[in-house]
């Protein structure tokens, strides 16, 4: 049996040698792949991190109100503000066709008076209350005041994640200005002396990160990349060995095979061996590339500190496991090489769609995000995740491994009976 079993092994490898353009996409292709998108996603994140987003700033105010949101946006180093279009004063109209034609993202219209007139509302609400309370306070002659606005143009084409995100600093930085107001006005009715600090706020947000060791890398574009195109990889290999199977039924090579005084098993066994271990050789050969070659082109480093290399390789295994029942069950049912690498190339797109790895789960709708969870390659993602991002352990990838295991003996066990009855027939 072992020697079947390692002549049906060699058989499965030297088909593979023979197929130059097979190999190439087994291996060069993800690696290509893993280093463009990882190099792309993170030149992207410096550059918008570096670079100020040109604003258009139209002051009517020109008071402390409006100094101080002018003074706010210029610190946050993510914003550069325009007060002049062509060599002349901005006005209202030329910015709002300048944004509305896409020239500048956004625009923003401080209105008049805005200090001048806050401070006398403020004045008027705290006036007002004294007066309930009882205590006397120098009259202050009541103002009818129209609300003001703070108008915001954005290009048609900007996303609403960032408008939305822009809305709340803005309007962040004026409810503190307007809270600013309300207690210095109080201060001074009541006599105060002055001393106490209203600017510091009280409460802060921390990001808390899953850091064991302060030599740790914490996470980035390189950890979150790797095993999302190294499980690209390796359910690719589902076109290659259904091919393989194709060749054999239309060679007559299988029909020899079966008849032989060898059981399915062996042949299947060896598939499975040889299989597995190209699983393993591409997410080695792509740990290798992002260890020794992203340094060189200023990447982040790949953490694998611990005991991650060998539960990920415990991942890998189960991950080629459900990969090769998928590409045994296309190579039985497709009967030409035709329908087996168009079908099996676009099924594995499909599963890369909706398990994750261009676009995190998180960010689909309710319907998908529910499709994601019969994705092998979503519960394989997770795991590595696991492993990776969250200083997971072999208990944390158990669920994932066994989900993944569970999956191949249920398509092999399908595979096997649907071969033998269409054998039958």
């Amino acid at each position: 049996m072992w020697f079947k079993l390692k002549q049906s092994i060699l058989k499965e490898l030297k088909l593979l040698f023979r197929d130059i353009g097979g190999l190439i996409t087994l291996f060069v292709m993800p690696i290509i792949l893993v280093v463009v998108v990882t190099s792309i996603q993170d030149s992207t994140y410096q550059s918008i991190s570096a670079s100020k987003i040109p604003v258009l700033w139209l002051d009517h105010d020109e008071d402390s109100i409006s100094l101080r949101v002018k003074a706010e946006l210029e610190k946050s180093q993510s914003f550069e503000l325009v007060t002049e279009l062509n060599n002349r004063s901005l006005t209202e109209a030329a910015a709002k066709e300048a944004v509305f034609s896409g020239r500048y993202q956004m625009a923003i219209v401080l209105p008049k008076n805005l200090t001048s007139d806050l401070n006398i509302k403020v004045r008027q609400n705290v006036d007002a209350i004294l007066e309930e309370m009882g205590m006397n306070t120098a009259p202050y002659e009541p103002v009818a005041l129209q609300r003001k606005e703070v108008r915001m143009y954005f290009d048609p084409a900007t996303q609403a994640a960032f408008k939305n995100g822009i809305k709340s600093n803005i309007d962040k930085m004026i409810a503190q200005l307007e809270s600013d107001a309300i207690y210095k006005t109080f201060e001074t009715q009541l006599g105060g002396s002055g001393s106490a600090s209203f600017n510091e706020p009280f409460i802060s947000f921390k990001e808390v990160v899953p850091q064991t060791h302060p030599d740790e890398v914490l996470p980035n574009s390189v950890q979150h990349n790797v095993p999302a195109w190294t499980l690209f990889a390796i359910f690719f290999i589902m076109v290659p060995l259904s091919i393989n199977i194709v060749k054999e039924k239309s060679q007559g090579t299988y029909l020899r095979l079966i008849s032989s005084p060898t059981s399915n098993a062996v042949l299947y066994t060896g598939k499975i061996i040889t299989y597995l271990i190209i699983c393993l050789l591409q997410f080695y050969a792509i740990l290798l590339v992002s260890k020794l070659f992203f340094p060189l082109l200023n990447l982040p480093e790949l953490n694998l500190s611990g005991n991650k290399v060998l539960l990920m390789s415990l991942l890998t295994l189960t991950s080629g496991l459900a990969a090769i029942g998928l590409g045994i069950l296309l190579g039985i049912v497709c009967n030409t090489q035709e329908q087996s690498a168009p079908f099996g190339a676009t099924f594995v797109v499909i599963l890369a769609a909706v398990g994750g790895v261009w676009i995190p789960v998180f960010a689909m709708s309710d319907a998908m995000q529910v499709a994601s969870k019969a994705s092998p390659m979503n519960w394989a993602l997770n795991g590595y995740y696991d492993i990776m991002l969250r200083n997971g352990s072999i208990v944390s990838v158990i669920p994932e491994m066994m989900f993944l295991t569970l999956f191949f003996a249920v398509i092999i066990t399908f595979t096997l009976l649907y071969d033998k009855k269409k054998r039958s027939v």
